[in-house]
């Protein structure tokens, strides 16, 4: 008893836990930086064996997380409908397999700002991906959790065709319609598709229910509990969100049956360092950020949240609480937010947590109600469209750096305490947004879309932004019964988020240097995303393409030219060099000359040697600062004469890794041996800064 006393007395210390916290975020500092994580396959292996923990068919593709010395993501590509079929019928979760192939290290972002999958998979401590050429299902399963898996995932799919049992029940949204989750992303309310502490609530709620019929005994009733939390964190694949709420419903449980008394600050100080100590690079995943900083928030404001009498009161503070938490990571993570977005959750909240969520679970034991649950599902995709198209409170900000989310979480911290303060909140808010208008210099990217151009131009205090074309991924599919959906475009991965992260919410121009696909193949995709004021095309005749292009320009009532010489903006010109018609799209390419702050900048898009011969006979040109190489530096374009004429100091060419052209051209390389070459697959994205007369060149090296 003495020693209970005296431990109860350690543990309501008022700085143990605190201490506790800092001791595991320095161990969490030195594993990251000092002792990081490092894989136990070699590069040069080609041959892995392991468990299937996760896989998942789209078309002629098959991918799959196998778990061998470590876990590694499988690509494999079926040759033919046949083999496809077969390997259906075989694999399961729990299949032991042997594959054949290469391992390849996952690439850092190339666009600046952009998504880093490496530092994504880090950590899951995934260091591979691993590209198979054959493939042989050694042994079925044998494990009796992955028989239970099993059987969840075929009844899954046998009942719901909608994509949200697998997220609400596994916390996998892969599933879901990508073009839908991005709206509820855009109306903020994409967290009620997370597995986290509501869920859990209910599913824990109903089982304590029916223990309280049989035992009075506590310890007996969440020691259950915790074995079936912990069975679910493992069906859930170890989700970040289910991990948090898992302990932290242990640490409460025991701090419950054995009366320690500890403050409820002092059990979620204690749970970030458990968390912290288990895995230190879950502390940069979004979804266990924003499940553990609102759940944390909610519960020390509880006393005030019981305050209000009415319940609309309490939903409408929390929901106020749970904005105000979230927005500093959906300004550094998505660069947007939606301020009517306090409203929607008080009507999306109650309608998931009560209705949605609770009726995937009696759907899964009884399926004939399915119809019903497909209708509720209707209501909620109807709602998140209506609630997706009111644009009023949707704001977009230049990304901030940590510093700034600091300084943000400093002022929320003070304005939850006292509501004076948020009108600091709304200064500081404010000065953010119009950030980008105070900036003073100008900004050229060539952004890495692969084997294609896309060139982005950004002027002091946002006078103007302009795109030069928009990259377009060709894929050649060998078989007609694959049927893989490309939803990862170019548009949706790399141009709108970059623009996003430099608070650009419109286009004044679009300028398309001609109609091949791999300069304006997402056009359409970025018309249909983002405002534009005006497009510019090429000279010569419309192909194809520009026609399907100017159906949705007109559509829109979006201005458009072609064969333009000049365009004025502001106190600069952009020169259109090539105004002649030629009988080929790439002769006819617009080739674009500016000078900005003294500095001289070349766009060649895919103009060949007659298109340059042309230029040199019309016009008397300078030395050229930087020079988008024409054609991706095919030996078509870059003519030894025409460069020893420009004489660049900088060379740009936009060409795709391992491309099937072969670009670029040894013989285009020895033409630019005395200009300093970047390329954009061994560079990724490189951006020119201009400030103060001074030029800053920046590189988003995979």
């Amino acid at each position: 008893m003495l020693y209970s006393k005296k431990l109860k007395t350690i543990l309501q210390s008022k700085y143990l836990f605190k201490i506790i916290l800092l001791l595991c975020l320095f161990l969490a500092i030195l594993r990251i930086h000092l002792f990081p994580k490092t894989s136990k396959y070699q590069p040069n292996e080609t041959k892995i064996e392991g468990i299937v923990l996760k896989y998942k068919i789209d078309g002629d593709h098959l991918s799959m997380t196998v778990k061998g010395r470590e876990k590694v993501i499988v690509h494999y590509y079926f040759k033919n409908k046949l083999e496809k079929l077969t390997q259906e019928k075989k694999i399961e979760l729990g299949s032991r397999i042997f594959l054949v192939g290469t391992l390849k290290e996952p690439a850092n972002n190339t666009i600046p700002n952009g998504f880093n999958y490496k530092k994504y998979l880090l950590k899951e401590s995934i260091f591979y991906l691993f590209q198979a050429k054959e493939i042989k299902i050694q042994e079925k399963n044998k494990s009796l959790f992955y028989k239970v898996k099993n059987i969840l995932e075929k009844r899954i799919d046998k009942i719901d065709q909608t994509g949200y049992f697998r997220t609400f029940i596994l916390g996998d949204k892969t599933t879901l319609d990508k073009d839908e989750l991005e709206k509820y992303q855009v109306s903020g309310i994409s967290h009620l598709f997370s597995v986290s502490g509501m869920h859990v609530s209910f599913i824990v709620g109903i089982i304590m229910y029916f223990l309280s019929q049989f035992t009075y005994k506590n310890k007996l009733k969440y020691s259950i509990v915790t074995l079936f939390l912990l069975f679910y964190l493992y069906l859930t694949n170890q989700s970040a969100s289910i991990l948090r709420t898992t302990i932290s419903f242990i640490i409460t449980g025991i701090n419950y049956c054995f009366n320690l008394k500890i403050k409820q600050l002092d059990l979620s100080i204690l749970l970030l360092s458990i968390i912290t100590l288990l895995n230190p690079y879950l502390l940069f995943d979004v979804g266990f950020q924003f499940s553990y900083l609102i759940s944390t928030s909610i519960l020390l404001q509880k006393r005030k949240i019981a305050g209000y009498s009415k319940k609309w009161q309490q939903s409408l503070y929390v929901s106020y609480l749970s904005f105000l938490i979230s927005l500093p990571i959906c300004l550094y993570q998505f660069q947007s937010i939606n301020f009517l977005s306090i409203l929607f959750n008080l009507v999306m909240i109650p309608l998931v947590s009560t209705v949605v969520f609770p009726l995937t679970f009696i759907t899964m034991i009884i399926p004939v109600i399915y119809p019903i649950y497909s209708f509720m599902i209707k209501i909620l995709e109807f709602l998140n469209d209506l609630f997706y198209q009111i644009n009023i409170g949707k704001l977009i900000f230049l990304k901030p750096n940590i510093i700034i989310v600091i300084i943000y979480y400093i002022i929320i911290i003070f304005a939850i305490k006292k509501p004076g303060c948020l009108l600091i909140l709304i200064i500081v808010l404010s000065l953010h947004f119009f950030y980008p208008y105070l900036e003073n210099d100008f900004q050229v990217t060539i952004l890495d879309v692969g084997q294609g151009d896309c060139i982005f131009i950004k002027y002091p205090n946002n006078r103007a932004n302009i795109l030069i074309d928009t990259g377009g991924k060709i894929t050649y599919q060998k078989e007609k019964w694959a049927t893989t959906k490309e939803t990862n475009t170019i548009t949706s991965t790399k141009i709108i988020p970059y623009l996003k992260s430099l608070g650009v919410t419109k286009l004044d121009y679009l300028i398309l240097t001609h109609g091949d696909f791999d300069h304006m193949g997402e056009a359409i995709n970025l018309v249909n995303n983002i405002k534009i004021e005006k497009v510019i095309f090429n000279c010569g005749e419309y192909n194809d393409l520009e026609k399907e292009l100017i159906k949705v320009l007109d559509k829109k009532k979006i201005k458009y030219y072609s064969c333009i010489k000049e365009l004025n903006i502001d106190k600069n010109k952009l020169y259109f060099l090539q105004t002649k018609e030629f009988d080929n799209e790439n002769d006819n390419s617009n080739v674009i000359y500016t000078e900005l702050n003294g500095y001289k900048f070349m766009f060649m898009g895919d103009a060949s040697i007659t298109t340059e011969k042309e230029i040199l006979n019309k016009y008397n040109l300078p030395d050229i600062d930087v020079l988008k190489v024409g054609h991706h530096g095919s030996k078509t374009s870059s003519s030894i004469e025409f460069i020893n004429e420009i004489n660049p100091k900088y060379s740009i060419i936009s060409v795709g890794k391992n491309n099937r052209y072969g670009h670029p051209n040894d013989s285009v390389l020895d033409n630019l041996q005395d200009s300093k070459v970047y390329r954009t697959d061994q560079y990724g994205s490189i951006m020119f800064k201009i400030n103060n007369d001074r030029l800053k060149i920046e590189t988003c090296i995979p």
